[in-house]
């Protein structure tokens, strides 16, 4: 599909075929924590580290998509909750696809949480949110956690394996999981999905060193990019640390052991 395969291309580098990616979207989750306060000044640095994309809720797309600088590709994220609610795993819509093009997005993404106590409302809305991507030709990134009162370790390599197959069987172009902490064992996730396999970054780590070397072994695995968050937009320099995550991701470049 031409439309599709042009917005592709403006969030996966159309050399390397793979991705960088910096989710922005905490605020409604967990509200206006530090990095997420000037959020110009935010995009900007994602986006001259060479960044390929950004994940926005809607509200920041209408507040910050006429800014000046680099440009970036937009996914606007259709799916969220609360720390505040009684259940922050039951994630319900609150955009759809025809809102995000109207708002000139270059995908959509949705996040699930399997194991959850609302996981069939979360499939059913991945499902249909498929469809109607599909219909318009827009990309569509799942967000697919192990997360839930029967989830005793998300990190799983059964569990995570699961997670990704679901995301693509049920229409996703990109799937988005955690890293299962070795090349050898997240291999096994990338060969069991048959759509790109990104990873998240996780919680905020301590040294550079150690999220360069999570990256190096997720692209060695045949992974196809990085979806990382607070590990950039709470770094000291986010340009600095997006452009080396970029050199591993698009260029093969190895860290130092």
């Amino acid at each position: 599909m031409t439309g599709k395969n042009l917005r592709m291309g403006r969030i996966m580098d159309r050399n390397s075929r793979k991705t960088v990616i910096v989710p922005m979207d905490h605020g409604v989750t967990i509200g206006p924590v530090s990095g997420l306060l000037d959020m110009g000044r935010t995009i900007n640095a994602v986006a001259v580290g060479g960044a390929n994309a950004i994940v926005v809720h809607k509200g920041l797309v209408e507040a910050y998509s006429g800014r000046k600088g680099k440009d970036v590709g937009w996914i606007v994220h259709l799916s969220g909750s609360t720390r505040m609610g009684s259940d922050p795993n039951a994630k319900v819509m609150v955009c759809t696809v025809e809102e995000a093009i109207q708002l000139g997005a270059d995908a959509v993404s949705v996040h699930v949480n399997l194991g959850a106590e609302d996981e069939k409302s979360m499939l059913r809305d991945l499902g249909l949110t498929a469809r109607e991507a599909m219909r318009w030709g827009m990309p569509l990134l799942a967000m697919m956690y192990t997360r839930g009162p029967k989830i005793e370790n998300e990190y799983d390599l059964k569990m995570v394996k699961h997670a990704a197959r679901v995301g693509a069987e049920l229409g996703a172009d990109i799937v988005k999981v955690v890293y299962t902490g070795s090349p050898e064992s997240f291999r096994e996730v990338v060969e069991g999905c048959f759509v790109p396999v990104i990873i998240a970054g996780g919680e905020r780590m301590g040294n550079d060193r150690d999220l360069l070397k999570m990256v190096e072994g997720a692209m060695s695995a045949g992974g196809a990019g990085v979806s990382i968050g607070r590990n950039v937009f709470q770094h000291e320099d986010p340009a600095r640390i997006v452009r080396a995550i970029c050199k591993i991701v698009h260029n093969g470049l190895e860290t130092v052991s």
